[in-house]
């Protein structure tokens, strides 16, 4: 079920993406739009669509020390770490249950995410965004 979702909507990304016109492919109009890459949820349904900007580091978990505090039952109360450095994201798992997942694949150590890349940490999905 997951996995079908997951496809739809990455489908629907990728056709609204060829829908944009030439010019808002530009380099000048990427430069001035320039926005911080973020985490999009997914999953649960009712934030789907909420943003998540990172800027500096964000901590994900049922904490309340969390910046990003998620009351889900598959999530440790420090689950994961999401770090912008100069640009480029980066995710750990901080010894969480359950582990943290990028393209539905197990992260270990510090791993480097793109723009739609998928992160599932407990049941909470997210899709990387600029």
């Amino acid at each position: 079920m997951v996995v079908a979702v997951l496809f739809f909507a990455r489908v629907l990304r990728v056709a609204s993406v060829q829908a944009r016109s030439p010019e808002e492919h530009s380099p000048e109009r990427r430069r001035r739009r320039r926005v911080a890459l973020g985490l999009e949820y997914i999953e649960p349904l009712e934030l789907a669509g909420a943003r998540i900007d990172v800027e500096g580091a964000v901590t994900i978990g049922r904490s309340a020390e969390c910046d990003v505090q998620l009351q889900d039952t598959y999530l440790s109360s420090r689950h994961a770490r999401v770090a912008n450095d100069d640009g480029e994201l980066s995710i750990e798992d901080l010894g969480s249950t359950n582990g943290t997942y990028v393209n539905q694949e197990l992260v270990k150590g510090r791993v480097l995410i793109e723009r739609g890349d998928i992160v599932q940490v407990g049941g909470v999905l997210f899709e990387v965004v600029r």
